[in-house]
């Protein structure tokens, strides 16, 4: 296959010698420049694949560990969402106290923003690139946009909050499916069976984890699933709301909702009251990423947290050292905590079968 690619022309690259050898384009990097930090097998595994292709790195790809600047890229989706707000803010004061500045860009989920960030980037020689949201939550990755992303990890190391199919980034991603379990557990341990889940679109990798793991804990604890108490839409509060709306109009409404997040959980809280129910007499709610406005509403809202501090740590830590020509794993984990406020409560026995 290698030489069939030989004979068609077509140039080596950093990331093709990264795939044979089934390392990530920077460990490469660090072979090229004689880094001490690769093992010896992995090192002489890398070079005979570099020697059999007589491979000559081009100036910028060789210099991905000796030029430093000292800068990392970071974009996000929108930095109005209170979650990024408080990702981005803990990047921020990890990245000053490891020396390096940061750079914002947000791509408002939108892809041609986002290739265009990333070739902006590549062309500031940042250390490092981090990525949270948008193309890197899509269940299934665009083909263009693997290439493209593996055509930037070939001289800059590129992380994520979710994931990139076909590239080789480093990922730093919250544990969805125990997120659910942790919010499951409490409504059942609380005496509800009848859970909705509003919010979110399935074309969303942390959508459909947390989906997958609702209904693995429905069948769990033997309770049925009804198709009715799931409602997607989006991730705003108007999301929230509609989907709300939906789901108290069934005859056999649910006696506790998760919302996506606390911004659609707002809106579902909206709903509720305007349908004359009591939060959490009547109904229960449960959000997750405990943003600032999980305190501010009425009642305050029982969230799952991801502690931003250390997940910002987390992140910062991986840019500085893979830029560095250091080894990390190419998957962390971020462990959620739920924490308790007012808005979950006891099953109560109600009957609310006429429509308000």
């Amino acid at each position: 296959m290698e030489n069939d690619r030989l004979n068609a022309g077509k140039s080596i690259t950093i990331y093709d010698i990264a795939e044979e050898a089934g390392v990530s384009a920077s460990t490469v990097s660090r072979v090229l420049n004689g880094s001490a930090s690769v093992r010896k097998e992995k090192k002489d595994r890398i070079q005979s694949i570099i020697d059999k292709y007589n491979f000559k790195p081009n100036a910028l790809a060789k210099g991905l560990s000796d030029t430093a600047t000292k800068t990392i890229g970071i974009i996000v989706a929108d930095v109005r969402n209170p979650y990024y707000s408080a990702l981005f803010v803990a990047c921020e004061l990890a990245a000053e106290r490891a020396g390096y500045s940061v750079g914002l860009s947000n791509s408002l989920d939108k892809k041609e923003r986002e290739q265009a960030q990333l070739e902006l980037l590549l062309q500031q020689k940042v250390d490092a690139i981090i990525q949270m949201g948008g193309r890197v939550d899509d269940l299934i990755t665009d083909d263009s946009y693997s290439k493209l992303v593996r055509d930037v990890c070939a001289t800059t190391p590129v992380i994520v909050t979710g994931k990139i199919d076909k590239a080789p980034v480093h990922r730093v991603v919250i544990d969805e499916a125990q997120a659910m379990n942790l919010v499951m557990e409490h409504l059942i341990g609380l005496g509800h069976q009848k859970i909705a889940l509003v919010g979110g679109q399935m074309k969303v990798a942390s959508t459909f984890y947390k989906y997958q793991r609702y209904e693995e804990n429905l069948k769990k604890h033997g309770i049925k699933i009804n198709g009715e108490y799931v409602v997607n839409g989006g991730y705003d509060p108007d999301a929230g709301y509609f989907a709300t709306n939906r789901i108290l109009a069934l005859k056999d409404r649910p006696t506790a909702i998760i919302a996506i997040n606390d911004f659609a959980a707002s809106g579902a809280l909206r709903s509720i009251r305007e349908h004359g129910l009591r939060v959490p007499e009547d109904i229960s709610v449960v959000s997750f990423d405990n943003t600032y406005i999980a305190d501010l509403m009425s009642p305050k809202l029982t969230s799952i947290d991801y502690n931003y501090d250390k997940y910002g740590q987390m992140l910062i830590d991986t840019a500085v050292s893979v830029s560095g020509g250091k080894e990390v794993g190419d998957l962390q984990m971020v462990e959620p905590k739920l924490v308790i406020r007012d808005s979950t409560g006891k099953c109560t026995q109600y009957t609310l079968n006429v429509a308000h």
